[in-house]
């Protein structure tokens, strides 16, 4: 009985590990006016990164930036086009809820609902099939082709003061350890039970 409880457990464990692992997908990027369609020479910079999870439809914001040259006016995801070349506006319009605006320097963090016909800019919503669902995956597909990127605009420079292409994140070494520590175990299991 013991040995069934502990194979159950560690079967759990190890589909937690694997369906966290597959879940979320996260992006990341550097922020800086080089990266501009029409590269500046904005003293700002920033980092960026972007959880996209399909099983739970949310996407996940965490950035960072500072030294912008003037007051930063907006920022968004845009999406879909290949490097350097511009896209319009993917998510919510003028900028993300909550945004610190008008200063030079800051943080944001938060979480959105990509069921929401909120999450989105009407534009993308109407250019890519006129539905929430097919903005959502529009988006999904932008990311994992690496054609979706995250930009700040400043009253110096409206069309963009910096910006950075999204590129996945790869997964943290841990995951991996773990997921073998589990394999392991498994096979300890299954060998002392030959035994």
């Amino acid at each position: 009985m013991r040995n069934i409880v502990f194979k159950l457990l560690i079967t759990f464990f190890l589909s937690q590990v694997a369906i966290n692992a597959e879940a979320t997908i996260f992006y990341t990027a550097n922020l800086n006016g080089l990266a501009e369609s029409i590269p500046n020479a904005s003293t700002g910079s920033g980092f960026v990164t972007v959880g996209f999870d399909a099983i739970a439809n949310t996407l996940s914001i965490n950035a960072s930036f500072s030294g912008l040259t003037g007051i930063d006016t907006a920022a968004h995801i845009h999406c879909c086009v290949a490097p350097p070349a511009n896209a319009a506006v993917a998510t919510e319009t003028p900028s993300f809820i909550g945004f610190p605006l008008g200063v030079t320097s800051g943080t944001y963090n938060q979480l959105f609902d990509l069921t929401q016909v909120s999450s989105f800019s009407s534009g993308f919503i109407t250019s890519q099939g006129g539905t929430v669902a097919s903005a959502e995956a529009a988006l999904a597909a932008g990311l994992a082709s690496g054609e979706a990127y995250f930009d700040i605009h400043s009253n110096i420079y409206p069309g963009g003061e910096i910006r950075g292409f999204l590129v996945p994140q790869v997964p943290e070494p841990e995951i991996y350890v773990m997921m073998l520590f589990g394999i392991g175990l498994l096979g300890l299991t299954a060998r002392r039970r030959k035994n």
